[in-house]
């Protein structure tokens, strides 16, 4: 389906130029890159488009989360390369609640400004990155008089102003809200976070009551992962249906899609949870995407390789350069993921990278510390990697 988005697109030519000249050379790394290992390139099939967000301007927008260090321009060359790529922007912990409200009376918004002054300077569309989450929020939220946990009633007070204040803010610059994150285990039951076990299950159509109330322009998100998990993708659904019922406004189903290059999920699985979500009449956002590479170390949870040569040997295998069979399957497993999302373009509303090169990754240290890994479209000398092109081509076909 053809989505017109005229106030998003930039001037073909002038941005064609600038990204040929980021591609044709390999700028400086940037201040996250400590040891940026050799990745091998592809030059062949280079294609007629030359960036990610006009090959794609049919179907959605394609989007990164960016660190504080590229919205401000202190990180440049990232942020040239963002500019050039993407049309769509998440700040990776600013607009987070300990980002902007990390004492009791007091809000803080010069960072979080500064990343929507970048969306709007630049005609990106800004996403919101979150309201109300179990994770990253200051200890104070939970707690009431003399150390005992808060009240239902003080913590709705506080869920209340927060949404109000901050996504009241930004009303009319943020297009998207994660009003709620990660609020289901992997089993469909309900996560027992304080936000759970003081209020109650209804904290999240409080949470969604009062973003609708506080940015009515705004799209409201449900945002979590492992959302191809059938238990977690039914909870989730109807989690969508129940707030619905109630007429209680929820547009989108955030889908963090933190995939690996060989084993869960299938494309199968991923389109089914596509296909509910689209069945339950709110739009999908791809949200967090990244391809992990590296073995499985999710049961090496808080371990650090730098502390054994074994655990390097084992889970580390390519600390010193990205080998081509491994990027190779990375990209094989982009294109495949693209295909599936240019076929549901019709609900799918855009594509939001974890990142924008190898070197800011997350999964360098999660969740295993010290490991070198590769789980983006560029590498740490803001190179387009093979997964790039293979992109590109999808685009193309």
């Amino acid at each position: 389906m053809m989505k017109s988005r005229p106030s998003l697109l930039r001037n073909f030519a002038s941005r064609t130029a600038l990204v040929a000249g980021l591609l044709a050379s390999a700028c400086a790394p940037s201040s996250a890159d400590s040891t940026p290992p050799e990745t091998v390139q592809s030059r062949t099939d280079e294609p007629a488009v030359a960036s990610l967000k006009d090959a794609f301007a049919q179907h959605f927008l394609v989007g990164a989360a960016l660190p504080a260090n590229i919205f401000s321009e202190e990180d440049k060359a990232s942020a040239e390369l963002v500019k050039a790529q993407f049309n769509r922007i998440t700040a990776e912990n600013e607009t987070k609640w300990r980002g902007v409200h990390g004492e009791p009376d007091e809000f803080s918004f010069e960072t979080s400004d500064k990343f929507v002054e970048f969306g709007k300077r630049n005609e990106m569309e800004i996403h919101g990155h979150v309201l109300v989450w179990h994770t990253d929020q200051p200890d104070w939220i939970f707690q009431g008089e003399g150390g005992q946990p808060a009240t239902r009633e003080q913590l709705l007070d506080r869920l209340k102003e927060h949404i109000a204040t901050v996504a009241g803010r930004y009303k009319g610059s943020i297009a998207y809200w994660d009003v709620v994150n990660e609020a289901f285990e992997d089993d469909g039951t309900m996560r027992k976070s304080p936000w759970y076990t003081i209020i109650g299950e209804d904290y999240i159509e409080q949470a969604f009551i009062a973003a609708a109330a506080a940015a009515p322009d705004a799209k409201l998100v449900y945002n979590d992962y492992n959302l191809w998990m059938p238990a977690k993708r039914d909870a989730t659904v109807a989690l969508v249906k129940k707030l619905q019922s109630k007429n209680i406004r929820i547009d989108a189903v955030g889908m963090q899609g933190h995939y690996r290059t060989a084993g869960d999920p299938t494309l199968a699985q991923v389109e089914e949870a596509i296909l509910a979500y689209k069945g339950a009449g709110v739009q999908v956002l791809f949200s967090e995407l990244d391809v992990d590479p590296l073995p499985f170390a999710w049961d090496r949870l808080g371990a650090d390789v730098n502390f054994s040569v074994e655990l390097r040997e084992e889970l580390d295998p390519y600390h010193e350069g990205f080998p081509a069979e491994a990027e190779e399957a990375q990209a094989q497993r982009y294109a495949d993921l693209f295909r599936l999302f240019v076929k549901h373009s019709d609900v799918i509303e855009s594509v939001t990278f974890w990142g924008v090169h190898d070197g800011m990754s997350w999964l360098n240290t999660w969740p295993v510390k010290g490991r070198t890994n590769y789980p983006l479209l560029f590498d740490r000398q803001l190179r387009p990697k093979k997964a790039w092109y293979a992109i590109m081509q999808v685009a193309a076909e």
